[in-house]
Formats: structure tokens, sequence, C-alpha cells
């Protein structure tokens, strides 16, 4: 699975980790340090694959698990722990896209020891994302779905290219009683299965500018006349973002400030009270700022689009390898017209570029093509940087402790997951 293979989608396209000798490797802990410069020695991964995101999640208690070959590092896994109300003992294993290991081969060997591992050590069912996809859809295609009264969602229209990989990956998981997570719409209590993402490898600026379409050139054209200012912020070494005053690194075009994270979150909540969504607070940014940024100053980026000195819209980038995620956005009511936005968009997709990034990835979509969905319109808005529609794995349960797990599986519905 290489960037030789021109049929294959930006987002399954990358370097996988060293596969074994044939004999099933064998699982044990291993320290954030092993597991950083295992991550590191990938083309790319997750970053929630990365040893940081678990100090993220607070609330579930992480460890770092890899794959051993011999004495090699073949692969490895963020394990987040999720106990059971009642029952503390047991524990939801959950794997957010990942782990990182080679899903080419026998997937057998490979989950059959992490099974073994997790419920000898209490957990009750393990969850987990592959990272590899089964479909793509064109931009076209999906402008001419978005038109056809006859295509409600994606999966109603073929698929430009379907990889055999990941049909193969699914196929064995539910061979193996794994049982699929993803609900109908694409979203659900874990990490979505259909995303947007735009293929970078081996393009300019200029040749990405040309597969965006009309609007969206308009847009970045347009915020550029109208004065917009894109400046992006970074942790630098030893900085607390939630410390930094006015005066702090904020200052210099560089380093990120408590007053630059405070006015982007400013903007996220009244986005969140315009578009009913919940907002995360304050100190969970501070916290995924320290922490990403603390792993690595290239990790995680914020974006800050102002207009006469107004912020009229605001971004979150997390990147790890050649892999960059558009995580966060945020954008005022007013002086949209000036089209904020587009401008943090094309300033995020320009650094990914520089950064020799082979995809830059927009995140969730839902598979909707019916004109009269209100999410239509974040398809049809992604579907302006040109870029495709990747239909992932999606997520898996493996139920260890199957009373146990339809315990927590009824709790789950009762308080709507």
């Amino acid at each position: 699975m290489s960037y030789s293979e021109p049929a294959r989608p930006a987002a399954q396209a990358r370097h996988h980790p060293a596969g074994t000798t044939g004999v099933s490797p064998t699982v044990r802990p291993i320290s954030t340090a092993e597991h950083l410069a295992f991550v590191r020695a990938q083309r790319s991964a997750s970053f929630l694959q990365t040893p940081a995101w678990g100090r993220v999640k607070t609330e579930w208690r992480s460890e770092s698990l890899g794959w051993y070959d011999g004495p090699r590092l073949v692969g490895a896994g963020l394990v987040l722990h999720r106990p059971v109300p009642r029952l503390q003992r047991f524990t939801l294993a959950y794997l957010p896209e990942g782990p990182v290991i080679d899903w080419t081969g026998d997937i057998d060997a490979w989950l059959d020891p992490l099974a073994a591992y997790l419920k000898a050590r209490g957990a009750f069912a393990i969850r987990l994302g592959p990272p590899v996809c089964t479909d793509v859809w064109s931009a076209d295609q999906i402008k001419q779905g978005i038109a056809d009264p006859g295509a409600r969602r994606l999966t109603d229209l073929p698929a430009q290219w379907t990889d055999p990989v990941g049909l193969r990956v699914t196929g064995r998981l539910r061979d193996a009683g794994w049982l699929p997570q993803s609900p109908e719409d694409g979203f659900g209590v874990g990490h979505p299965q259909f995303k947007y993402e735009v293929p970078l490898a081996g393009r300019s600026e200029d040749d990405v500018l040309r597969g965006m379409n009309q609007l969206w050139r308009r847009n970045i054209r347009k915020a550029a006349k109208e004065g917009v200012e894109v400046t992006s912020r970074q942790v630098t070494s030893g900085q607390v973002p939630s410390d930094q005053g006015a005066g702090g690194p904020g200052a210099n075009g560089r380093g990120l400030s408590g007053e630059d994270l405070k006015a982007f979150h400013d903007l996220y909540v009244h986005t969140a009270e315009r578009d009913r969504f919940t907002p995360r607070p304050l100190r969970y940014f501070e916290t995924m700022f320290a922490v990403l940024g603390a792993e690595d100053p290239e990790r995680i980026r914020l974006y800050l689009a102002r207009h006469r000195g107004d912020l009229v819209a605001a971004t979150v980038m997390v990147r790890v390898g050649t892999h960059a995620v558009y995580a966060y956005g945020a954008s005022s009511t007013e002086k949209r017209e000036v089209r904020g936005s587009n401008a943090c968009q094309w300033a995020m997709i320009r650094d990914a570029l520089a950064a020799d990034c082979d995809v830059y990835d927009l995140r969730g979509i839902t598979p909707t093509l019916d004109a009269d969905d209100p999410h239509v319109g974040l398809i049809q808005f992604k579907v302006g940087t040109g870029g495709r529609a990747v239909r992932y794995a999606g997520e898996w349960d493996l139920p260890l402790r199957p009373l146990v797990y339809r315990t927590f599986d009824l709790y789950m519905k009762r308080r709507g997951r």
C-alpha cells in the first residue's frame, strides 16, 4: 500500500508497520518513549493513537501496548480504559482509529494476542477502529448524487474505488465475532466512519486550487481582498498556554498565548450556540494544546482569522507525520461575507503542503445526499475543496465477557450513549 498506486486514495496510501516473520506477535506494555518512537517511525498515524492523546482524555485510564516479533517492536496501540458503572473492576478497552499494525496481513495474528492480554487484565470488551478504508467517492460523483433525486446516500452510488484490504478486514472482523458499531448516518459514540479528505501528495498549491470549485476559489480571493489576516500559533518549548498573557509568547507571532486560546474558545462557544452543539470547556483545549505540543511542537496549531481587528474565524489543525487533520473550527455570525473560514482552511492546507503532507483530512461527514436533509450542507461545503469522500472500516466491538458487555450496552442505550 503506497503512493505508487495511483488509484488508491490518500487516506489509505500509507506506510504500514513492518510485518512479522509468520509467528503471532506477543503483546505487552511499552513505555511512552517507545510508543512515541514507533509512531514517529511511521509515515503517518492517527493523532488518537499517539501516547499524548491518553493524557488529553483525562476521564479514561490509558496504557501503551506494543506488538513484538521476538525482540522487535512491530506494532503499537494506545488503549483507553473506561470502567463499567457499579462494576469498576471491568473496563471497555478502546483503541480509537487504531491500533498501528499491519492491517494487510492476517489480522487474527495481531488481534488474538491483544484480546488475550486485555481480557486477563479485566477488559469486558474491546472497541477499535481499523485505519483502513473500504470505499471512495469523487467530488464529481457527490455533486451528481446530490442533484439526482434517486440518490439518497453515498452508498447508493457506485464507489469510484473499493479497497480490497478494507473489505477483507471488515469481513474477517465479522467472521471472528466482532460487532460493527457505526450507525447509518456515519456518526456514533466514537469517531466518524465517513470522512472527507483532500489528497496532497505530489501536488502544488496551484494544483489544489484548481481542484477546488469556483465558489471556494472566489471565497479565498475575497478574504484576501477584504484584508482578512490569518496567523497561526503553536506551543513553544516549556510553554503552558493557560499561563500566558497578552505579553507572552503569542505576541511574537509563533507561540500560543492563553489570550489566543481564550479568543478561540469564546468564538467556538458562540458557534456552538448558533449551530446547536455542546461545546467542550476551555480547560479541555488548554490540556490538548499543552500535552500534544509537548509531545511534538509541530503536532498542533491554532489559526486565527481577523478582519480589521475582529476575530471572524478560528481553526485547529493536528498533524502526525504526513497526515494533517482539521480538528476544530469556529466562525463569527457577523462578517461572514469576508470569508474568514475559507481563509483559515486555505492557510491550513498551505501549511500541510509545506510540511509535505500526503493528505488534508476534513474529518467527518454524514453520508446523506438528500438535498432536503440539513446535514447535506456539511458535505457540500467540503466537496468544494475538490477532494473525495472516504468510508473507513468503522468501529467494532469484541465482547470478552458477554454478560458484562450486555449490561454496559443497555446502560449506554438508556443514557443515550
